[in-house]
């Protein structure tokens, strides 16, 4: 006979055994409809890399929009600049200087190439000795703006908020891009006044769809103080008529309401990058029919914006030309790139299991917890003849019951209805 101790013993492998085969039970038969559905779910959407959701897309290759760093330590003035990821600010670089680039678009990771001369990736220690597809400007130096200055600047005792733009990405201190910018909510992108040159029909879509700047005060600039005073509608209007950009037939006023018409769009959902010619006529030649103003200030531009820009072939052929085809993805936008993090994370804290008892009817959910109940007795009473005899409960012993409960599970089911009567 086993004394207390023993027999507590085994009552505790039991349970513990019990709870494995539960879960064992669980993943390979109740669970049936959870694969068949997870399977019907893979067969319709093979899996493929989703950019930016984890740092070996970044090391395997160029992202779509990724957080960067840059490692003063490694790369110090005078070096090629380079930039690395997130994974590797941490594995690579933990010890080392670092600042935040914030987002690039289609950059691939430099962490162990060529231009880290005694550095190997420890997540990727084989690479491409240069990414010649990634874009660098003095952000990898830490330099910003025109005034090419740190940031924060030490020297600098003005308060200014930075902007980046969403064309070169390099960041501007708001008194420096030759315009006051609206308020912080008023706006969701800006392009810089370089941009703007080289972005030139962006003029035409400006008068129709740019967030107005603030008025400044050019005296009292050099001060570094800025009046923040907004225009009149009167202000508005001469300033219309004198550049010729007022509208005066119903034609026209029917032009203004197309382009100023709310975008179908969702931040966290990003439509299809148009490809083709979907529209007979030019949006970007009606545009430039009509006198517009052009000046040396950078632009501030709404949420949808994007969406409102001109896909005809002539228009993307121009605007791979001037390599800024992702101005059409509205998937390129931070706004989206922060909101498909927080959707990642939301999908990771979710429990599968529990997706799928609600996806299922008041009917199957029954069921389940019945059998589930059913297989609990039946284990707990199996394994208690173990424990009593003080006999240890082997691979055979379990497979043998779940062929015998299988076997009783095929001939309750054989006896029982399945239809209304």
């Amino acid at each position: 006979m086993m004394n207390f101790r023993q027999r507590m013993g085994w009552i505790g492998v039991g349970l513990y055994l019990l709870a494995s085969a539960a879960a064992f039970y669980y993943v390979f038969e109740i669970n049936e409809t959870y694969n068949k559905l997870a399977l019907e779910h893979i067969q319709q959407h093979p899996k493929e890399p989703q950019e930016g959701t984890t740092w070996t897309h970044s090391l395997k290759g160029a992202v779509k929009r990724q957080a960067l760093y840059a490692c003063s330590t490694c790369t110090p003035p005078g070096a090629e600049p380079a930039g690395i990821c997130l994974a590797c600010s941490y594995e690579c670089h933990g010890t080392h200087r670092l600042f935040e680039l914030y987002t690039k678009r289609n950059f691939r990771c430099d962490c162990g190439n060529s231009k880290f001369k005694n550095l190997q990736c420890k997540l990727l220690p084989e690479k491409s000795k240069v990414n010649s597809g990634n874009k660098y400007n003095d952000n990898f130096y830490g330099l910003y703006c025109t005034c090419k200055r740190p940031y924060p600047d030490p020297e600098d005792e003005i308060p200014d908020e930075m902007i980046q733009c969403i064309v070169c990405e390099d960041w501007f201190h708001g008194r420096h891009l030759g315009a006051v910018p609206p308020e912080s909510g008023d706006f969701h992108e800006m392009v810089c006044q370089a941009c703007m040159s080289h972005c030139h029909f962006l003029w035409a879509y400006a008068s129709q769809l740019a967030v107005p700047p603030l008025t400044k005060v050019n005296s009292l600039e050099d001060e570094g103080i800025l009046l923040k005073v907004e225009e009149s509608e009167e202000q508005k209007k001469e300033i219309k008529k004198e550049s010729g950009v007022e509208h005066q037939d119903t034609k026209e006023q029917k032009q203004t309401e197309q382009f100023n018409e709310p975008s179908t769009s969702s931040g966290s959902a990003c439509p299809q990058v148009v490809t083709k010619n979907e529209e007979p006529v030019c949006k970007l030649k009606e545009l430039q029919s009509k006198p517009f103003l052009k000046k040396d200030t950078a632009t501030f531009w709404p949420s949808n914006w994007r969406s409102k820009l001109c896909t005809c072939e002539d228009c993307l052929k121009m605007y791979s030309e001037l390599e800024v085809q992702f101005l059409t993805d509205e998937c390129d936008t931070v706004l989206a790139y922060e909101n498909k993090g927080t959707s990642d994370q939301e999908t990771e804290r979710r429990d599968p299991l529990m997706d799928t008892l609600n996806s299922m009817n008041r009917v199957q959910q029954v069921e389940l917890i019945c059998e589930y109940n059913d297989l609990k007795t039946e284990l707990t009473d199996y394994l208690r003849r173990f424990a009593d005899e003080g006999t240890v409960v082997k691979r055979e012993d379990i497979q043998h019951f779940f062929e015998e409960f299988q076997s009783r599970k095929r001939r309750r089911t054989n006896r029982m209805q399945y239809y209304c009567s």
